[in-house]
């Protein structure tokens, strides 16, 4: 069963309409006993990082996370803010992150005006290695992307796919049975919906 982790910050019921047509079995909640029990765990989110984790404070989860993901290492998916709250900071705020991945978040600087933030719409993304989450899905991939800040890694070895808007990012991350992608696939489609599906039944 995997379990999209209710904390306040995503569009739940969009992922796990996705979810449930792949024919995935899916269930929504911000409850530790119920994500304890997960197969899979799915942390979405849209909004600030410090937010975010004070949101995961309040409701108690950071310990079942922790156990669930890193002494247990059951898979976990991150959406957008998902991804960013694995990182160890963000230049968003001041809270710590979940630290999961030996990466920072930081904003889009550029020196011209011709890119706007947040990065909004489509866009292609690259993968740069073979993985189950992506593998498969095609070359030139089109996502949905919502977002004013970037994951910056500090280990290549964690970068699964890239995107280029005004210069390159991170737009997915890999490591170990952490995953995170900075689009969004409930919006994107069909792409997303083949994402989902890997993530579901391949990752």
């Amino acid at each position: 069963m995997i379990v999209i982790i209710d904390y306040g910050m995503g569009n739940l019921g969009s992922i796990q309409n996705m979810l449930k047509k792949v024919g995935a079995e899916v269930v929504i909640s911000c409850k530790p006993t119920v994500i304890a029990s997960a197969d899979k765990l799915i942390l979405p989110g849209v909004g600030s990082f410090d937010n975010g984790m004070s949101k995961l404070k309040a409701l108690g989860l950071l310990t079942v996370l922790h156990q669930k993901v890193v002494d247990d290492k059951i898979p976990i998916l991150g959406i957008c803010l998902g991804m960013q709250l694995m990182t160890k900071s963000s230049e968003e705020g001041l809270e710590k992150g979940l630290g999961w991945i030996n990466a920072d978040t930081v904003r889009f600087t550029f020196s011209s005006n011709v890119y706007r933030v947040p990065h909004m719409g489509w866009n292609t993304t690259q993968a740069v290695r073979q993985s189950k989450l992506m593998s498969g899905l095609g070359n030139e991939l089109r996502f949905y992307f919502a977002h004013s800040y970037h994951v910056m890694c500090h280990d290549d070895a964690d970068i699964l796919a890239r995107t280029t808007y005004a210069h390159e990012f991170t737009s997915a991350i890999e490591h170990e049975n952490i995953a995170g992608v900075q689009f969004h696939p409930e919006k994107s489609h069909k792409y997303g919906m083949q994402l989902l599906k890997h993530y579901a039944f391949r990752f």
